[in-house]
């Protein structure tokens, strides 16, 4: 009886730890965010292992099964796309009603995006605030209005489709002069970390066609 949360790569399939492959060879069942883009990784990984879907989506819905489950003895490992569960993707919700049950819970380290883009930005990383997406309407101006005031540092997620709009809304409150870096492709072939003001980034991208997911690190007000 017990909960593994389990990181998977970023980009990279190299970048999985030992502790994780002999987890998730070990646990009854992979709870999955997507059960195709893990099931290519545990082929990968020369494991077969039972696997259900467990996303933004049904999580509500299958929770009390997979507590009953665990209660009955079976050990389950919690995987999202890639990452760590529960950070920006499902598991917070999980891991709350296992603890409220005594089900054990272990958090493996490993892969999680936001922190080699926040140490490569060249910016303070000793403070720092997670801020994940942002809303992308309610909400959205006034946690902006909010986020001008703040020293530490900050780091976003956001979509190839939205990167620009978003650089643009942060010139807006921040100003245009505020320093800032964009990584792109992390782990991967094409990995690219763009550095300087937010003006600077923005002329940079602005013409380009974007992929792959974004980190976005802007530095705190002075």
């Amino acid at each position: 009886m017990k909960l593994y949360l389990v990181p998977t790569p970023i980009g990279n399939l190299e970048d999985i730890t030992l502790r994780a492959i002999n987890v998730l060879k070990a646990v009854d069942v992979v709870l999955a965010e997507d059960t195709r883009t893990s099931g290519n990784l545990l082929k990968h990984l020369g494991i077969t292992k039972p696997m259900q879907s467990y996303h933004i989506h049904n999580e509500h819905q299958t929770i009390t099964r997979l507590l009953e489950r665990m209660l009955k003895g079976e050990t389950m490992a919690l995987v999202s796309d890639a990452g760590t569960p529960a950070i920006s993707d499902p598991g917070f919700l999980l891991v709350r009603e296992c603890i409220k049950y005594r089900i054990p819970v272990e958090c493996l380290p490993g892969p999680t995006a936001f922190v080699p883009a926040l140490v490569n930005s060249g910016l303070p990383c000793d403070r720092f605030t997670f801020e994940g997406f942002l809303p992308h309407k309610k909400g959205r101006q006034t946690r902006l209005k909010e986020l001008a005031e703040e020293e530490r540092t900050m780091v976003f997620y956001e979509s190839p489709h939205r990167l620009v709009k978003s650089l643009q809304q942060f010139a807006e409150y921040f100003g245009p002069e505020r320093q800032a870096s964009v990584a792109r492709e992390l782990t991967k072939i094409y990995e690219e970390n763009v550095r300087g003001t937010l003006q600077e980034i923005i002329t940079y991208f602005v013409e380009k066609t974007i992929k792959g997911e974004i980190v976005i690190v802007i530095a705190g007000k002075e």
